[in-house]
């Protein structure tokens, strides 16, 4: 079920459970504030929580058990591990089976957090750009 957010006069922000998607024209009102661009930022941000930044992944590998039927056959165990990055490196978090679809339902959200970050810098810049135009009156 999608939930339209009308947000200004030709931009719609279609939220569904753990989806967010932007529909922009290139006929965005050139009158546009800083002021509706947080406005807009913060309606289309409100209901994406919670968010991840990263990649998570299915991985195989041995234990430190002798004579473990699983390794020996090759087979292995496997388990899900989320990757990232921090201000020490790489880090990697072992994730229980039952919370991997959790976990990767908010690195996508966290994806659309970025796009969505990408499109207000944009907005905020046109309508800096605008308010000074209006101001020198040209």
């Amino acid at each position: 079920m999608h939930f339209p957010l009308r947000t200004s006069r030709h931009d719609f922000v279609l939220v569904r459970k753990d989806v967010c998607v932007i529909v922009c024209t290139y006929t965005m009102p050139r009158t546009e504030t800083p002021e509706q661009v947080r406005v807009w930022f913060q309606t289309a941000v409100r209901d994406l929580w919670p968010v991840a930044i990263g990649s998570i992944s299915l991985r195989k590998s041995p234990c430190i058990r002798k004579h473990c039927q699983l390794c020996e056959s090759g087979q292995g165990h496997s388990s899900y591990a989320l990757y990232g990055r921090n201000e020490e490196g790489r880090f990697s978090i072992y994730v229980p089976d039952e919370l991997a679809e959790d976990v990767e339902g908010a690195i996508q959200r966290g994806r659309d957090i970025q796009k969505l970050m990408t499109e207000a810098g944009r907005r905020y810049t046109l309508a800096l750009k605008n308010e000074r135009r209006a101001r020198s009156g040209k």
